[in-house]
């Protein structure tokens, strides 16, 4: 059942470029609707890897453009509505250069809401945790994790994931010294 609702996404462009690029960078929302065309797309192509200046700590962030992530941006670019559009999700409006973190949360909504699961429980801050969130079950990397979020504390990371104090512990058991 839940595959069924799968290709109305696939089918809008935006919506597909946006929900990938979105488990990719692992931004928070204010910075992925604020992201412009030159942020992740050079000499006609967009590029594997980008980098950014976060809003909340004013630091650099890098992160992956996967494949599929990529050639849905491109399909995305090739829409009517990106011709000259200095923004990557350009709002409707003139006065509105990008969409709203609002309207983002509302997209998110609306995605979570097609497979059959509860908006309460997931929200932008879903999209931003999803791969990190992979990469700790798989690889038990914290620092790895803290990297990719950006966070400059071990503890933010560590409360961010929800990790417990069984896990630390399993991970510390793992090295030996």
């Amino acid at each position: 059942m839940v595959g069924q609702k799968r290709p109305l996404i696939a089918e809008n462009h935006r919506d597909l470029a946006l929900f990938n690029l979105a488990i990719d960078s692992k931004l928070r929302g204010c910075d992925l609707v604020k992201l412009k065309v030159a942020d992740i797309y050079a000499s006609g192509q967009v590029k594997e890897r980008a980098s950014i200046i976060q809003s909340k700590t004013q630091r650099s962030v890098r992160f992956e453009i996967t494949e599929g992530t990529r050639k849905s941006i491109l399909r995305w670019m090739e829409e009517p509505l990106m011709v000259g559009s200095e923004y990557l999700w350009p709002g409707r409006f003139h006065e509105r250069l990008h969409i709203s973190t609002r309207q983002y949360a509302r997209l998110v909504r609306d995605w979570v809401k097609s497979i059959w699961l509860d908006p309460k429980s997931f929200g932008t801050h879903s999209m931003r945790r999803t791969k990190v969130a992979h990469i700790y079950r798989k690889t038990g990397n914290l620092r790895a994790v803290q990297l990719l979020l950006g966070h400059t504390k071990m503890d933010s990371t560590v409360r961010y994931l929800g990790v417990e104090l069984e896990d630390a512990l399993t991970i510390s058991e793992a090295f030996e010294i």
